[in-house]
């Protein structure tokens, strides 16, 4: 299929004719920018082939804002060495022409034809959808979907494989679907899909279970009632055994025993506490004799420790005594040093003060004279501040007045040439000499007037014509002139202006007086922030200030001698401060210490005496030889106790009363389980006699007997089913993989084109298609070597290269078929790198010499080695 021409009008944005003829058979290159009319043209084509020219659902046909407008496509091409041309037009007078070899078509029949031919088919109800699309819809890619060839090559897998029927015959042939269909509704009754059982195979298989289960379980309870029956003989000869012994009376027994061997032991570990109760108690009485003894000793040496610290006071007082008079000479001296430091000061301060009154006086002056300047610029901007602002509110323009002025002139001026717009015009060309009348006036040579009310015109000579204009909309213009004006004159009289350019003018002037007012205010604020009555205040205190001063000065004597440096004389008066600080401490700090050492040496003379006198004591000396008697008995003691507590011990240790603990508690527990154990097999032979008898009623192997022959007949019916659905299984396998062997036949055609394409993108790859001919897994060299996957796991740009590839496949399958091909890409392959877009141009120029391509793309510069003429889209507009 050849197309040679294509025209349409009125579709979209191009409201005028637009034709682009003289299409080439192979490629064709047609560009523009974005919004030029590409995507309108291939629309167009897919609106003549797949809508009906009667759909009401092409409503995106129609120009924007058109709702008159009658979209139309014209199409012209060859196929099959025949000449078709088609005309349809949607929406307003809507008609479809199809001419084919002289014959001539209208209407759905000529659709229809066009559906036969191409290979798809129509929607319906609404607008047509890609499903319906078939073949074209495969090969026709639109603006973004390259990369998505599964949901194309599903909508015209049927035309695909038409086409291969007709080229491999008997192979693509259906007639052993049959066998197949008929094996798959056998085995569908035995089996599932994913072939588990079904129907009466899985009720066999499930009720094959249950039995089998049933019959476990009542071997479990046969081989359960044969174990009772020998635990009962068991349990009888130990109770029998166990009542004649009675073992539990042996160990309350041995229990008893070692209880009466535990309260021996006891007997003697009260004893022992005696002994270390008496033991404790000769200790501490030991303790305190030895510490009475170590205080008489400490006396002893406090006596002599009182001797050396009398000695010493006496040294101290003695020494302290030396030193009193040099004391208190230094401290006189630095008292008369700093009385003369501060006379210097207080001289130094007089003269500092005289001149200080001397610099605030010339600065108070300074300031003065300052502040009568201010105050009187202050004074001349607050009376023009006041003249000003009484100026204003003498003529105050309400600029909210002036703006609603201002509109009603507008609306009256927009009035005015509305009535111009829709008034009467009367056009005269009189001759030389000749004259009019109209209401008065008269006119003469040449001129048009323009008549809002009824006017009389005068003909001399002749009589009177009264023109009448006419229309609701110049009576209404007229009143509302009428309003507009009677509102513009009330305005200009309420603000007392003859005009809105008065009224502007004295808008500017009280604008220019209220920026003086502000002016004067920042001045006023920047000389008297706090107004010109403080200033005054200031002045007059300032005044009142520098008599103080001048004052103060008089009153100050005339100081003899040289000035002297108030920070020198301070200086000096701090140090002879700091020297009469250390004398005076110094003074006190050794009267402090001679009265303490006086004090010491009373208090050390004092202890001295009345320790010698209690150790001269005849009775404290009696008393220390009677203490270090108790001291000799006391140890004796001691050690007999210690002794008789150790042998104690190890008496105790011996018998080992842990131990014996742990047998009365082991021997109690043993008594009580043999006694409990006892009892239980008592209970648990009761329980058994009373299961066995009532088991023994059940007839329990008589009941797995008649469910052992259940359970026979059941693996039998259920066997001979599996052999069946493994059978029927195996046979459709075998089926099935013939019918695979047949369909790789049939996909041997497409596997070669597709190979043709794919070894210049990607050599020695190879892309399988599925038995519904839909692109699969790719196998091709890698970096780890060959490598397969999905296509749908490439990146975008690749899957849309391999659609392109799978598409130009398909045309060449469908063009070797007898069938007609034509490519449309639209803005396709944007996402390849420049190395891959070279590789695919190489392609699409291969793909052009066996079909008709028509490449719409927004960037030229891209296909520019394609070998073609490109055709600028915009220029074509121009031209038409």
């Amino acid at each position: 299929m050849k197309l040679q021409r294509l025209r349409l009008e009125q579709l979209r944005q191009f409201r005028q004719p637009l034709e682009l003829n003289e299409l080439g058979p192979g490629l064709n290159l047609i560009h523009g920018p974005n919004e030029s009319g590409k995507s309108t043209l291939v629309r167009a084509i897919r609106a003549a082939f797949f809508e009906r020219h009667r759909s009401s659902s092409v409503d995106d046909l129609r120009p924007w804002g058109d709702s008159s407008a009658a979209p139309s496509v014209e199409l012209d091409f060859e196929c099959q060495g025949v000449q078709w041309q088609l005309r349809k037009r949607f929406l307003q007078q809507k008609r479809c022409d199809l001419q084919v070899a002289g014959e001539s078509y209208s209407g759905e029949e000529a659709e229809d034809k066009l559906a036969d031919l191409l290979g798809f088919q129509f929607a319906p109800r609404g607008a047509s959808q890609d499903k319906h699309w078939g073949i074209p819809g495969l090969l026709w890619v639109e603006q973004g979907s390259g990369q998505n060839v599964h949901d194309a090559v599903a909508y015209a897998g049927d035309h695909l494989k038409s086409a291969l029927n007709s080229l491999l015959g008997e192979v693509a042939s259906s007639g052993g679907d049959d066998v197949i269909q008929q094996v798959q509704a056998q085995r569908a009754e035995l089996l599932t899909a994913t072939g588990k059982p079904r129907g009466d195979y899985a009720r066999l298989s499930e009720e094959q279970s249950q039995l089998a289960a049933e019959l476990e379980a009542l071997d479990e309870r046969v081989a359960h009632y044969q174990s009772m029956v020998d635990r009962l003989g068991e349990l009888r000869q130990r109770h029998q055994r166990n009542e004649q012994e009675r073992p539990w009376e042996a160990a309350r027994q041995s229990q008893q025993e070692a209880e009466n061997r535990f309260r021996e032991i006891e007997q003697w570990q009260q004893e022992q506490k005696r002994e270390q109760q008496a033991l404790d108690d000769c200790r501490q009485t030991l303790e305190l004799l030895r510490r009475q003894q170590q205080q008489s000793q400490v006396a002893a040496r406090k006596l002599n420790e009182r001797e050396q610290t009398l000695a010493h006071c006496k040294e101290t007082v003695n020494t302290l005594k030396t030193r009193e008079e040099q004391v208190t000479v230094a401290q006189q001296q630095a008292r008369k040093a700093y009385d003369k430091a501060r006379q210097q000061v207080r001289v130094a301060k007089e003269q500092e003060q005289c001149n200080r009154l001397d610099n605030d006086i010339k600065q108070l002056r300074l300031q003065l004279e300052t502040l009568g300047k201010n105050l009187e610029k202050a004074r001349a901007h607050q009376a023009e501040h006041q003249e000003t602002r009484n100026q204003q509110q003498a003529n105050p323009l309400d600029l909210e007045a002036l703006e609603a002025l201002r509109k009603t002139q507008r609306q009256l001026e927009q009035e005015r040439i509305r009535s111009q717009a829709i008034a009467t015009r009367l056009h005269y060309a009189l001759e030389s000499g000749q004259a009019l009348t109209l209401n008065g006036q008269s006119l003469q040579g040449e001129g048009d007037e323009l008549l809002l009310e009824a006017t009389t015109l005068a003909l001399p000579g002749i009589g009177e014509l009264t023109i009448t204009p006419g229309g609701d909309d110049l009576a209404r213009v007229q009143r509302q002139l009428e309003r507009l004006q009677e509102s513009y004159d009330n305005q200009l009289k309420s603000m007392k202006v003859d005009s809105p350019e008065q009224a502007g003018k004295l808008a500017e002037q009280q604008a220019q007086r209220k920026e003086t007012i502000q002016r004067l205010e920042a001045l006023l604020a920047s000389i008297a922030p706090q107004g010109v009555d403080v200033l005054e205040s200031q002045q007059q205190e300032f005044t009142r200030r520098l008599e103080q001063l001048q004052s103060e000065q008089k009153a100050l004597s005339e100081i003899p001698g040289e000035p002297l440096s108030l920070t020198s004389a301070e200086a000096a008066l701090d140090m002879a401060e700091q020297q009469l600080r250390e004398a005076d401490g110094k003074l006190q700090e050794h009267s402090k210490q001679l009265f303490a050492a006086t004090q010491a040496l009373e208090n050390a003379q004092a202890e001295w005496q009345q320790l010698k006198r209690e150790l001269e004591n005849p009775e404290r000396q009696a008393a220390e030889q009677s203490l270090q008697t108790q001291i000799a008995e006391a140890g004796e003691r001691e050690t007999r106790l210690q002794q008789s507590v150790g042998k104690r011990q190890e008496q105790i240790d011996e018998a080992r009363p842990e131990l014996l603990q742990q047998d009365m508690a082991r021997f109690k527990a043993s008594a009580e389980q043999l006694e409990r154990s006892h009892q239980q097999e008592a209970l648990e032979l009761a329980s058994l006699e009373s299961k066995l008898e009532s088991q023994g009623a059940e007839g329990l192997e008589e009941q797995r007997e008649e469910m052992a022959a259940r359970l026979e007949h059941v693996v039998r019916r259920y066997t001979e089913l599996r052999r069946r659905a493994e059978a029927l299984d195996l046979l459709l396998t075998l089926l099935q993989e013939k019918r695979k062997a047949l369909t790789r036949r049939l996909q041997a055609p497409l596997q070669k084109h597709l190979n043709h394409y794919l070894g210049v993108l990607f050599p020695k790859a190879n892309l399988d298609v599925d038995d519904n001919l839909i692109p699969g897994q790719l196998t091709r060299a890698g970096q780890q070597g060959q490598e397969t996957g999905d296509v749908l796991d490439l990146s975008f740009g690749a899957r849309e290269q391999m659609g392109l590839i799978s598409r130009l496949a398909y045309a060449d399958l469908l063009q070797e078929a007898g069938r007609p091909t034509l490519i449309i890409l639209d803005d396709t392959l944007v996402h390849s790198d420049r190395q891959r877009l070279d590789q695919m141009k190489r392609i699409l120029f291969d793909a052009a010499s066996r079909h008709q391509v028509l490449l719409f793309t927004c960037h030229p510069e891209n296909w520019q080695d394609l070998g073609v003429a490109p055709r600028d889209l915009e220029a074509l507009k121009t031209t038409d």
